[in-house]
Protein backbone atom coordinates (compact mmCIF):
# COMPACT_ATOMS: atom_id res chain seq x y z
CA UNK A 1 0.00 0.00 0.00
CA UNK A 2 1.13 3.20 -0.90
CA UNK A 3 1.75 5.99 1.32
CA UNK A 4 1.36 9.96 0.84
CA UNK A 5 3.86 11.54 3.93
CA UNK A 6 3.75 15.48 3.40
CA UNK A 7 5.48 18.27 5.60
CA UNK A 8 8.86 16.86 5.99
CA UNK A 9 11.90 18.79 6.92
CA UNK A 10 13.81 19.89 3.69
CA UNK A 11 16.69 17.43 4.93
CA UNK A 12 14.77 14.31 5.76
CA UNK A 13 16.67 11.78 3.61
CA UNK A 14 15.11 8.26 2.16
CA UNK A 15 16.74 6.08 4.63
CA UNK A 16 15.32 8.34 7.83
CA UNK A 17 11.93 7.89 6.70
CA UNK A 18 12.75 3.85 5.99
CA UNK A 19 14.01 3.83 9.46
CA UNK A 20 10.78 5.51 10.48
CA UNK A 21 8.20 3.64 8.85
CA UNK A 22 10.12 0.08 9.44
CA UNK A 23 8.77 0.52 13.09
CA UNK A 24 5.48 0.01 11.82
CA UNK A 25 6.27 -2.86 9.26
CA UNK A 26 8.13 -4.08 6.37
CA UNK A 27 8.99 -0.63 3.63
CA UNK A 28 9.19 -1.79 0.11
CA UNK A 29 10.11 1.35 -1.57
CA UNK A 30 10.76 5.11 -0.64
CA UNK A 31 10.74 7.62 -2.72
CA UNK A 32 11.26 11.76 -1.76
CA UNK A 33 10.32 13.86 -4.24
CA UNK A 34 12.63 16.11 -5.44
CA UNK A 35 12.87 19.74 -7.61
CA UNK A 36 13.79 19.11 -11.18
CA UNK A 37 15.84 22.18 -11.10
CA UNK A 38 17.80 22.15 -7.88
CA UNK A 39 17.41 18.54 -6.69
CA UNK A 40 16.14 19.92 -3.46
CA UNK A 41 13.29 18.47 -1.64
CA UNK A 42 10.16 19.09 -1.97
CA UNK A 43 9.04 18.72 1.37
CA UNK A 44 7.04 15.27 0.62
CA UNK A 45 7.33 11.66 -0.73
CA UNK A 46 5.81 8.19 -1.02
CA UNK A 47 6.50 5.37 0.94
CA UNK A 48 5.52 1.88 0.26
CA UNK A 49 4.45 -0.27 2.59
CA UNK A 50 4.03 -4.38 2.64
CA UNK A 51 0.52 -4.15 3.93
CA UNK A 52 -2.20 -2.79 4.25
CA UNK A 53 -2.81 -3.31 7.80
CA UNK A 54 1.21 -2.00 8.31
CA UNK A 55 0.53 1.21 6.34
CA UNK A 56 -2.63 1.83 8.77
CA UNK A 57 -0.45 1.40 11.44
CA UNK A 58 1.93 4.01 10.23
CA UNK A 59 -0.70 6.00 9.35
CA UNK A 60 -2.31 5.64 12.82
CA UNK A 61 1.02 6.12 14.96
CA UNK A 62 3.08 8.96 12.25
CA UNK A 63 -0.06 11.44 11.40
CA UNK A 64 0.33 14.46 12.88
CA UNK A 65 3.76 13.52 14.60
CA UNK A 66 6.18 16.37 15.02
CA UNK A 67 9.47 15.29 13.12
CA UNK A 68 11.93 17.65 13.07
CA UNK A 69 10.03 20.71 14.05
CA UNK A 70 6.92 19.32 11.80
CA UNK A 71 3.87 17.76 11.82
CA UNK A 72 3.78 15.00 9.22
CA UNK A 73 1.10 14.47 7.08
CA UNK A 74 0.59 11.17 6.64
CA UNK A 75 -2.55 9.13 4.35
CA UNK A 76 -3.28 6.61 1.48
CA UNK A 77 -1.82 8.41 -1.76
CA UNK A 78 -4.06 9.05 -4.01
CA UNK A 79 -4.22 8.12 -7.48
CA UNK A 80 -2.27 10.81 -9.67
CA UNK A 81 -4.87 12.60 -11.85
CA UNK A 82 -4.72 13.64 -15.46
CA UNK A 83 -3.87 17.70 -15.39
CA UNK A 84 -4.75 19.73 -18.47
CA UNK A 85 -1.98 20.61 -20.42
CA UNK A 86 -0.82 24.19 -19.94
CA UNK A 87 -0.24 26.35 -22.71
CA UNK A 88 3.00 28.92 -22.35
CA UNK A 89 2.39 30.68 -25.45
CA UNK A 90 0.03 33.29 -26.88
CA UNK A 91 -3.32 32.04 -28.34
CA UNK A 92 -3.24 31.82 -31.94
CA UNK A 93 -6.01 34.09 -33.92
Amino acid sequence: MKLFVGNLSFSMTENELEDLFGQYGTVNEVGVVTDRMSGQSRGFAFVTMSSKSEAEAAIQALNGKQIEGRALTVNEARPKTERPARSFGRASR
